[in-house]
C-alpha cells in the first residue's frame, strides 16, 4: 500500500514539474514576442502578448512593466475618448501593479508622482478636481519624499496648492507651509546635483577627457539642474505676491508666540522675510534675536550681520558674515554665504574684497559660474582706472574675457551667456593691428590697482 502510495506521489509532482516547466517556456516565448515588437516600437502588435504574459503571470519579469509602460504611453497617445481614459487608468494600474510585484525596484515618490502627473495631464479627460489631484500628490510626497524627485511633478505639486489657496480651499499658512517644502526639496536637488557635477570640473584652465560614460553623467546632471532652476523661478512666480510683506508679516506675528521655541518655524521664518525683503520689519529682529538664542546656526549669523549692515556697522556687520561662514559645515551653503557676502562688497565698489570673497565661493563650489562673471564685471569696469595708457587700459578686456569664459567651462547654463560676454571684452581690447603697430605681440603687461595681476597680449 505504501509502494502505490510512493508512486503516486511521485507521478503528482512529475506532472506539476511538467506543466510548470511548460508554463514557464510559454512565459518565455510570450515575453520574447512582445519585446521584440517593442524594441522595434511596433507598439500596437506588442500590445496583444504583452497582455496575455500580464494577466497571466505579472510577476514573471519586469520587462512586463518597463515595456508595458512604452505600450500604454503609445496608446494613450494614439487614442481619443473613452479608449484613451480606458489606457490611461490602466497605466496607472500598472505602476500599482509594478509596485506591488516589484516593490524594490519601484520608488514609491517616483511611481505615485508619475501617477498623479498623468492623471493632471489629462484631468480634463478623466474629470479630475485640483482638489483630489492635490491629494493625490500630496499623499505621494508624504509617502516618499526621498523619490519624489520629478521636476515637473513639484511644480504642479505647489501650483495645484496655489489654485486652491486661490480658491479659498487652503489657509495662508498652509500655502506658505508647502512652498517652504517645495523650495527646500528643490534646494535639495540642486544641492546633490551640484556636488555631483563638481567631481568632473575642470581645475583652473585644464581641460578634462570625460570617458563616454562619465560625459553622459555630466550631461544628465546638467540637464537636472537646469530643470530645477527652472522650477525654483516657476514656483516663486506662481507665488507672487501672495507671500508679500503685507501677507507674511501679520502671519508670522500672529503665530510667533506659539512657535517661538520651534527651530524650523523659525528658520523658515527668518528666510521668508528675507526672501521677499522684510527684513526693516522689527519682525525680522525679533525672529532672528530669538532663533539666535535657541539655536544659532550659519543663517542666524549672517542675519545678524544684515541686521548691523542697516545700522551702518559695517565692520560688526563683517564680522557675523565670517562667523556664518565658519559656522556652516556644508560646502554648498558655504559657498552661497560667501558669494552673498561678496555681493555686498561688489554693491559698494569694494571689488577687491568682492573678487576675494568670489574666489572663496567657487573654492566651495567650483561650478558657481556666476562668481566668475562676476569677477569679469568688475575688471572690465575698472578697465580706465587701471591702465596706465590707452593699450594697457583695453588690454584689461583680456583678463575680463578669460574670465568670463571660466564660468562657461564651469556652469553649463552660463555657456552661451559667457561667451558672448567674453566675445564682447574681446571687442574691446586691442586689435591684431593694434598689437601689430605697438610692438608688443606676446608681452606680458602688470595691471595695476586692485587687480594686481597680469595678462599677456595674445600673440601674433
Amino acid at each position: 500500500m505504501k509502494t502505490k502510495i510512493t508512486l503516486l506521489l511521485l507521478l503528482f509532482l512529475g506532472f506539476n514539474l511538467v506543466v510548470a516547466q511548460d508554463s514557464n517556456e510559454e512565459d518565455m516565448a510570450t515575453l520574447s514576442i512582445f519585446v521584440e515588437y517593442a524594441k522595434a516600437k511596433n507598439y500596437d502588435a506588442a500590445y496583444g502578448p504583452w497582455m496575455e504574459l500580464r494577466q497571466r503571470n505579472p510577476k514573471f519579469n519586469n520587462a512586463i512593466n518597463i515595456y508595458g509602460e512604452r505600450i500604454l504611453k503609445y496608446k494613450i497617445k494614439k487614442s481619443t475618448g473613452s479608449e484613451q481614459v480606458a489606457f490611461i487608468k490602466d497605466l496607472v494600474k500598472l505602476w500599482e501593479e509594478r509596485q506591488k510585484n516589484y516593490a524594490s525596484k519601484t520608488p514609491k515618490g517616483q511611481y505615485m508622482a508619475k501617477a498623479c502627473q498623468l492623471q493632471y495631464d489629462y484631468r480634463k479627460e478623466l474629470s479630475m478636481t485640483d482638489a483630489f489631484l492635490f491629494d493625490c500628490f500630496d499623499a505621494a510626497y508624504k509617502a516618499d519624499t526621498k523619490t519624489f524627485t520629478n521636476p515637473k511633478s513639484l511644480y504642479t505639486y505647489f501650483s495645484l496648492m496655489v489654485d486652491l489657496y486661490d480658491a479659498g480651499k487652503k489657509p495662508a499658512q498652509a500655502l506658505f507651509n508647502k512652498y517652504d517644502d517645495i523650495s527646500e526639496k528643490i534646494e535639495s536637488e540642486i544641492k546633490n546635483y551640484t556636488q555631483r557635477l563638481n567631481k568632473f570640473l575642470p581645475k583652473d584652465e585644464e581641460e578634462v577627457q570625460l570617458s563616454k560614460k562619465d560625459a553622459a553623467r555630466v550631461k544628465s546632471y546638467n540637464s537636472y539642474l537646469a530643470a530645477y532652476n527652472k522650477i525654483a523661478g516657476s514656483v516663486d512666480s506662481k507665488l507672487g505676491e501672495r507671500a508679500n510683506c503685507e501677507n507674511l508679516i501679520p502671519l508670522y506675528n500672529r503665530d510667533f508666540e506659539e512657535f517661538k521655541n520651534d527651530g524650523v518655524w523659525l528658520q523658515r521664518a527668518m528666510n521668508g522675510m528675507f526672501a521677499k525683503d522684510c527684513t526693516d520689519d522689527p519682525l525680522f529682529m525679533k525672529v532672528v534675536e530669538q532663533k539666535n538664542a535657541i539655536e544659532p546656526n550659519a543663517s542666524t549669523a549672517y542675519y545678524l550681520g544684515i541686521l548691523k549692515d542697516k545700522e551702518g556697522k559695517s565692520s560688526e556687520a563683517l564680522e557675523y558674515y565670517n562667523q556664518a561662514v565658519d559656522l556652516e559645515t556644508d560646502s554648498f551653503d558655504k559657498a552661497k554665504i560667501l558669494n552673498a557676502i561678496a555681493g555686498k562688497f561688489r554693491k559698494k565698489g569694494n571689488y577687491s574684497k568682492a573678487r576675494s570673497y568670489y574666489r572663496k565661493a567657487f573654492a566651495q563650489n567650483p561650478s558657481l559660474g556666476s562668481a566668475h562673471i562676476a569677477i569679469a564685471q568688475m575688471y572690465a569696469k575698472s578697465a580706465n582706472r587701471c591702465g596706465t595708457d590707452n593699450f594697457t587700459k583695453r588690454a584689461v578686456y583680456w583678463l575680463a574675457a578669460q574670465e568670463a569664459r571660466k564660468a562657461g567651462r564651469v556652469d553649463a547654463s552660463l555657456k552661451k551667456a559667457a561667451a558672448q560676454t567674453a566675445a564682447n571684452y574681446m571687442a574691446k581690447a586691442p586689435s591684431k593691428s593694434e598689437i601689430f603697430s605697438s610692438g608688443r605681440s606676446g608681452e606680458i603687461i602688470k595691471i595695476g590697482c586692485w587687480i594686481g595681476t597680469n595678462v599677456k597680449v595674445p600673440s601674433l
